[in-house]
């Protein structure tokens, strides 16, 4: 590591420190040649022609849809939905689930717990699904160093918990929490869904769906060198049998009678309309240049990252860091400059030709508990190295000179 030069976009920009990645990765070569190559070679519309040309479109879709399967763990290919992304995976368990019978004819005092550590991807969704349902929506708080109070989320779970929502890899924090941990332990207490947001742990950790004990997870394809537009939602069969349907229309259909429709089997049951058969493709490239690195690799590779910048950081004086240690984070830390606002800072860290993240990150209620109203994010991947630290590190402290010099620091 790192692989610099497989990313034609930083390959062709030296000067350039991309550390946004928690908001979507740089894509490999490999990835940009699979989906021209379907685009130039393949392209037709899946399942809808008996011509050769739709075949091999068809063909490569369904092998993509395997690849991907498999790189995350998931024996049944069946049960991985195609959707536009996490946000969309997450909306989509979430309507399905809220108009199912079981919930529909359960007015027992439904509750749904997430915690305060959710993007608001996973936190609005269930906060909207409570309030159509008349569920109860309940947060489980965060310990000081910002790792979920598993004591306080296990004595949250009863007889009326549903549903159970937590991120696999915090996006502000970079928190890794413990998921096969807290499924065993929602399924000692209680019968509830077990929803694990994975758009930050898919790019970054082994996930191992089948092994996870969680009932579903939602990822995104963009934040793993695959193309935007193009994520999923894996669940248990047993799940995705029993909710109905999400959206309407072609591919999704058994048979339409006058009065009603039957639904077509899994996968297709909740992939209505023409499917993204190139981003499908071109996420399976994806994939499989990460299994070719490794993703323990990559996992370690970015702790090796994150403890050298918060060393680095910490050094400066001044710099609260939020979150817990690196060994227990992801390639992501976030932090503040006494003084100078995050905006600010990552609009002198762009001049130095360093790109960060700056803003609440879609986690308003942890801001909240953290007492502020934004952080300065970075967030590494397998193209950074210890240059970029170094960049970032020296940008910071023209920041903190800048305002020093101007007396507003």
């Amino acid at each position: 590591m790192p692989y610099r030069s497989d990313f034609p976009l930083l390959a062709a920009n030296p000067a350039l420190h991309y550390l946004d990645s928690a908001a979507s990765a740089q894509k490999p070569k490999v990835v940009l040649d699979a989906i021209r190559d379907y685009y130039e070679r393949s392209y037709a519309n899946p399942h809808r022609g008996a011509y050769s040309l739709s075949v091999d479109a068809t063909e490569r879709y369904h092998l993509a849809r395997k690849r991907i399967a498999t790189f995350l763990g998931a024996k049944d290919p069946d049960t991985l939905i195609f959707t536009r992304g996490t946000t969309e995976a997450l909306n989509l368990l979430a309507t399905s689930y809220t108009r199912s019978t079981s919930l529909q004819n359960d007015r027992s005092g439904a509750e749904f717990v997430v915690t305060a550590m959710e993007h608001h991807s996973n936190f609005v969704t269930w906060q909207q699904a409570a309030l159509a349902t008349g569920a109860r929506f309940r947060i489980c708080e965060l310990t000081p160093d910002g790792q979920i109070d598993l004591d306080m989320l296990a004595s949250m779970l009863g007889p009326r918990t549903r549903v159970v929502a937590f991120g696999h890899v915090s996006n502000a924090l970079g928190t890794v929490n413990p998921v096969s941990r807290i499924a065993a332990m929602v399924r000692d207490r209680c019968d509830a869904m077990i929803v694990c947001d994975g758009a930050q742990g898919a790019p970054h950790i082994r996930v191992g769906f089948d092994d996870l004990g969680v009932d579903a997870y939602a990822f995104s394809g963009h934040k793993m060198g695959g193309p935007m537009g193009l994520g999923g939602l894996i669940a248990k069969r047993e799940l995705l049998e029993r909710i109905p349907p999400y959206q309407f229309g072609g591919d999704m259909i058994e048979f339409v009678h006058d009065e009603t429709t039957t639904w077509a089997p899994l996968p297709h049951k909740f992939e209505a309309g023409t499917p993204n058969s190139a981003g499908a493709v071109g996420l399976a490239a994806a994939v499989e240049y990460l299994d070719a690195i490794g993703m323990e690799n990559v996992q370690a590779h970015e702790q090796k990252l994150v403890a050298l910048a918060q060393q680095r950081l910490e050094e400066l004086g001044d710099v609260t860091i939020y979150g817990p240690p690196p060994a227990q984070r992801s390639g992501v830390i976030s932090f503040n400059v006494a003084d100078v606002h995050a905006h600010d800072l990552a609009t002198i860290l762009d001049s130095t030709g360093v790109c960060i993240r700056s803003g609440h990150h879609c986690a308003q209620p942890l801001m909240r508990r953290l007492g502020v109203s934004s952080t300065a994010r970075a967030s590494f991947y397998i193209y950074n190295d210890e240059s970029d630290v170094d960049a970032l590190v020296a940008g910071v402290k023209q920041a903190t000179t800048m305002f020093a010099e101007s007396g507003t620091a």
